[in-house]
């Protein structure tokens, strides 16, 4: 009887280590840490970037001679390239701007003001700007403000007379928004106010001598989209 009691005790024992050792490895099983998700990836604007842009101006030109005052209005299209480099510190983003595009920006009056011998035309065939950017990163969208240079042609030209191409510099300034799109592809649009200010055609070449030399301004309000790629 004794020994019966003795082998059921150390039966009990074994049963008991058994179980605490089998707790105890759950227990280490349940502490061992679950793996982390992923942080969400913040967009990284620093950069060279090149691209292409395109989109319309519209405004007015005005003539002005010794015969009075002409303005009409003038619209059309643009489309080109575009380079820049942005530096982000924090969720501020500060970066400098270049582009080149074609223009078929024009826009022409029959006779009346400044154009009473004949009919007058503005045009120009290229425009770029070279600008600072100042945009504020909301990760994957920087809206920015610009402004800087303009550059371009006004073409000023009479029926009948010679004429007179002038290559001016103005300044630009406007303001926009950038999103990244996937990978290295942002897209853009953008407001640029240009003003080329006045040119002089000579007297003789946009209206009778008599009338003297003719001033012809340029400014316009650009409305364009871009594609970029980063480097």
């Amino acid at each position: 009887m004794k020994r019966l009691v003795l082998a059921g005790l150390g039966a009990l024992a074994v049963v008991s280590m058994a179980g605490a050792a089998n707790a105890a490895d759950l227990g280490r099983r349940q502490a061992m840490p679950v793996k982390a998700e992923p942080a969400f990836a913040v967009y990284n604007w620093t950069g060279f970037y090149a691209g292409i842009n395109g989109g319309a101006g519209f405004d007015r030109s005005r003539w002005s001679n010794g015969l009075g005052t002409n303005s009409f209005n003038t619209s059309g299209g643009l489309v080109g390239g575009t380079i820049g480099y942005n530096h982000q510190i924090g969720s501020t983003v500060f970066g400098l701007e270049g582009d080149l595009d074609w223009s078929g920006i024009r826009g022409s009056t029959a006779l009346g003001g400044a154009c009473t011998t004949t009919g007058c035309s503005t045009r120009n065939d290229w425009l770029g700007t070279a600008r600072g950017r100042i945009g504020y990163a909301f990760n994957r969208f920087m809206p920015y403000v610009t402004g800087g240079a303009a550059f371009g042609d006004i073409k000023a030209s009479a029926d009948g007379l010679s004429g007179n191409t002038t290559t001016r510099l103005g300044y630009a300034l406007g303001a926009g928004g950038e999103l990244a799109i996937a990978g290295p592809w942002t897209a853009k649009l953008e407001y640029l106010y240009v003003d080329l200010g006045k040119a002089s055609c000579p007297a003789g070449n946009c209206a009778a001598v008599g009338a003297g030399s003719t001033d012809v301004s340029f400014h316009s309000n650009l409305v364009r989209a871009g594609i970029n790629y980063r480097f």
